[in-house]
């Protein structure tokens, strides 16, 4: 016990100087906001992987899917990896970072109030930035917080509480430099620690070989088929896919995701970032999820729902699997999984606080707020969101309102649903318009919200992946139907991708696809 307390002491030292030491890189909106837009590959990647995979993945996603799939959950992890990291640098990565430089647009409902020239599409994408990041940030202390209890009989609600001060602290000092630089240390982390956890699991089932064959011995639910648990694509091919889609593709339409390429320095950097969060990917989620494909070796030993029909309580089964580990390496399991819970948390209050700020409340309810104002307001706003998402963390504990897993679905499927679509047509499409992206946002929220309610589609995570490939289909629909913007506006915003070099700003300082002052002026 004294070995894990020093461990986690230390984790929080170092955490907490790096955001002293960052507080200087966070003087005005776009530095604290996106770090100067000067971030390097190595801060750039790593940012990327520890926001995309926190205690939801670890905890939450590895523990139901290798439940429900075996140990052909691993595609989710090798799909996350190709499809969510390699193909989103690839595709967005570019062409998002020179677009947010030449709009001088700092979150993604700014994208969409400049791009799209529409103050109404701005003040809509912040209200559901804000309302759909909660149910995810709360997953996040969710599953952390199970695994303190694990680790160090600490009760729910002070794990909930320390998580909460030191992120604030850390992010309030330092913004998105304070972020970056911790995601680095705390990357590195869940990359030894992964792959630690998962030879201490196999090794305690008597090595790979013994384990699989174990696996492949138990039956399929209500039936004696055997050998469904370790089969390429497990029980359910089709249930599979629609995770896949959702964890894989939803990424692409996330703000606090998308935010890294806003912030990276170069286009050089995009090409070295690519390779580095890739790699990061295919060992991080790919190793969570073939660790959670042997979760059913321990089904005498997890928690079962009461109801009787032998469904696991699915956040426990990591835990439980992880219990049977020496303290040293339970230590590192609990510094790997707060490492990524924290580094996912404090992207999701930036990107709230300061989409709230810059595209709500700066121009709508208080005119005219200089920078050192809307800094201040983001840092009011950060505590705040943390404090909101920890009270819906504890009542979601003590009631039997979802799993982490449906939690994470609900704010994804919102999310991704909505921006995914708009913001991929808008960074390639000159005739999207902003009639399609109002249609884009409609659907997507209420598909999302009457699946929540009535629960028609089954799971939160089906919704979420109908909700993004429908408005794949609706904005390019709507765009045909309806008058698009003036061609010469466009046309202007488009020119950013023909400069030459990574210096997209002429002799004048203008950027060569900025719009007009007075399309800037009514957009503001």
């Amino acid at each position: 016990m004294a070995v894990k307390i020093a461990m986690i002491v230390l984790f929080i030292c170092v955490t907490v100087a790096i955001g002293l030491y960052a507080r200087h890189h966070a003087g005005n909106v776009t530095d604290f906001v996106l770090g100067g837009r000067s971030v390097g590959p190595w801060l750039s990647a790593f940012a990327y992987g520890t926001t995309y995979f926190s205690a939801v993945i670890f905890v939450g996603y590895a523990g139901q899917f290798g439940w429900r799939f075996g140990l052909s959950s691993t595609w989710i992890g090798v799909g996350n990896a190709l499809l969510g990291s390699l193909l989103a640098w690839v595709v967005l990565g570019r062409r998002t970072r020179r677009m947010t430089q030449a709009l001088d647009a700092k979150t993604m409902p700014e994208f969409f109030g400049k791009r799209f020239d529409s103050r109404p599409l701005r003040i809509t994408a912040a209200l559901i930035v804000f309302v759909f990041l909660i149910p995810y940030t709360a997953s996040v202390y969710n599953g952390l917080s199970r695994l303190f209890e694990m680790a160090f009989g600490m009760p729910y609600s002070v794990c909930i509480i320390g998580m909460a001060i030191v992120t604030c602290v850390y992010v309030v000092l330092g913004g998105y430099m304070a972020t970056a630089l911790n995601d680095a240390f705390q990357g590195i982390i869940m990359l030894l620690g992964i792959i630690a956890v998962i030879g201490a699991v196999l090794v305690s089932n008597g090595g790979l070989t013994q384990a699989v064959q174990s696996l492949a011995s138990i039956g399929a639910d209500g039936t004696a088929t055997t050998g469904v648990f370790t089969s390429l694509f497990g029980p359910d091919g089709l249930a599979l896919l629609s995770v896949i889609v959702l964890t894989s593709f939803g990424t692409w339409g996330l703000p606090q995701m998308v935010q890294k390429f806003y912030a990276i320095k170069d286009d050089r950097s995009i090409r070295i970032g690519t390779i580095i969060s890739t790699v990061f990917a295919i060992v991080v989620a790919g190793g969570s999820y073939f660790l959670g494909g042997f979760g059913r070796l321990y089904a005498s030993q997890i928690s079962f729902l009461p109801s009787g029909a032998g469904v696991p309580v699915y956040d426990s089964i990591i835990p439980t699997m992880l219990s049977t580990l020496p303290d040293l390496l339970i230590g590192l399991v609990v510094i790997l999984v707060l490492s990524a819970s924290m580094s996912t948390l404090s992207s999701l209050v930036l990107t709230s606080s300061s989409t709230l700020t810059i595209d709500f409340i700066d121009g709508n309810l208080i005119k005219g707020m200089s920078q050192k104002s809307q800094v201040h307001w983001i840092r009011s706003l950060l505590v705040v969101f943390v404090i909101i998402s920890a009270l819906i963390a504890l009542v979601q504990y003590n009631s039997s309102i979802t799993f982490i897993a449906q939690l994470m679905g609900i704010s994804w499927g919102a999310l991704a649903g909505a921006f995914l679509a708009p913001f991929l047509y808008g960074l390639y499409w000159k005739r999207t318009t902003p009639a399609a992206v109002w249609a884009s946002f409609v659907f997507a929220i209420a598909l999302t919200v009457s699946n929540m309610a009535w629960g028609y589609l089954g799971s939160s995570i089906v919704a979420g992946a109908l909700a993004m490939v429908g408005g794949l289909v609706i904005v390019p629909v709507v765009s045909l139907l309806t008058h698009p913007r003036p061609a010469e506006q466009v046309e202007r915003m488009f020119a950013c991708y023909d400069a030459v070099g990574d210096d997209m700003l002429s002799g004048d300082g203008m950027s060569p696809c900025s719009v007009d002052d007075t399309v800037s002026k009514q957009t503001v």
